[in-house]
């Protein structure tokens, strides 16, 4: 039978295996790296609690887990908060179990509101879920123009726009032409950012696994620009930003066709374009690429709620809030920002 143990933070050792383990099984993801565990704690200042089982020296399942206390959005331990997939990755069923026992066992103790287990698949039906997320993912085809060709017309028009507007793409050696785009699109869009050393932190923690390409214009000017993280043979643009003038030059579209066609060059074999809320502008967005939403399974053990909570910018109680942050001016969005958002989650 499997040992629960815990991956103590700063255990390189422990780490390597960790990651090995997570390489290596089906059901693991980019974000059940262990790299995770020293951003949420060196950034956010979150406890963590990763968990693994294992038999003799081999790992066989883990479960990343971090504990977010707000008065504003709640307590809540997360498999993983900040990313868009979680809950626990294991060889086999018995492992599965015990990762969860434990978390549960964890989540009472902690005197959490609730235990929230971000899924691909479903695993406890009798718990309830959040319907709100899809994730799109789509096959990356081995021709280049086979892939253009896969673009629904009138989507593949808007890349041929953004390519004849003269439009370049560069890999950025830092996130500062990132966070500068970044930060102006969610100050536009009243939420807010992300500190900028939080992106800064990704890239050196993943090292390759993490890069940051930047669409520029004709005449040199930012337009867009897109971190993403490698994962096996996958690639996945993650955030995202883009400055006012990106849509009539169709840089967006011009940004992940060339984010693509690099991963095509790669050898990639897998574009996943990542986490929408049903019925918003990046959904409809991903849908106009071909690609077809399938559901996450976000499924909450409730301990202190009578239902799951709705922490995000479609309630409409965060409607004045969201108003009165588009109002402010953008630096002290930025200074005010990381207090906000690292409660979120």
């Amino acid at each position: 039978m499997p040992t629960l143990q815990r991956l103590a933070p700063g255990d390189a050792r422990g780490a390597a295996a960790w990651d090995a383990f997570v390489l290596a099984c089906p059901a693991a993801t980019f974000f059940h790296r262990a790299a995770w565990q020293g951003l949420l704690r060196d950034v956010f200042r979150h406890d963590t609690y990763f968990l693994y089982a294992s038999e003799g020296d081999r790992i066989t399942g883990v479960l990343p887990l971090a504990h977010v206390k707000s008065r504003l959005f709640g307590n809540a331990l997360t498999g993983l908060s900040f990313t868009v997939y979680g809950g626990v990755a294991a060889d086999d069923e018995a492992s599965a179990a015990l990762l969860e026992a434990e978390a549960q066992r964890l989540a009472q103790s902690l005197g959490v509101d609730h235990l929230e287990l971000r899924n691909l698949q479903r695993r406890h039906p009798e718990w309830p879920v959040q319907d709100l997320y899809v994730t799109f993912r789509k096959a990356i085809l081995p021709d280049e123009e086979a892939n253009m060709l896969a673009i629904p017309r009138k989507q593949r028009a808007m890349v041929r726009k953004g390519i004849k507007n003269g439009l370049q793409s560069h890999i950025d050696a830092d996130a500062s032409r990132f966070f500068q785009l970044y930060a102006d699109n969610v100050h536009r869009h009243g939420t807010p950012a992300m500190p900028r050393r939080y992106f800064e932190a990704l890239l050196q923690a993943f090292g390759p696994d993490c890069e940051v390409m930047t669409v520029t214009g004709p005449e040199g000017q930012l337009l867009s620009s897109v971190m993403s993280f490698y994962f096996r043979d996958e690639c996945l643009p993650y955030y995202a930003g883009d400055a006012e003038a990106a849509r009539d030059l169709a840089a967006n579209d011009f940004k992940y066709w060339e984010l693509m066609r690099r991963a095509c060059a790669r050898g990639l074999k897998v574009f996943d374009y990542g986490r929408s809320k049903q019925g918003t502008g990046s959904y409809a967005f991903k849908k106009n690429w071909g690609f077809e939403p399938q559901p996450l399974h976000y499924e909450y053990c409730l301990y202190k709620r009578d239902a799951v909570p709705q922490n995000n910018p479609s309630n409409a109680k965060y409607k004045l809030m969201i108003e009165g942050w588009r109002r402010l001016p953008i630096g002290v969005a930025n200074w005010l920002g990381p207090y906000i958002v690292r409660s979120l989650g």
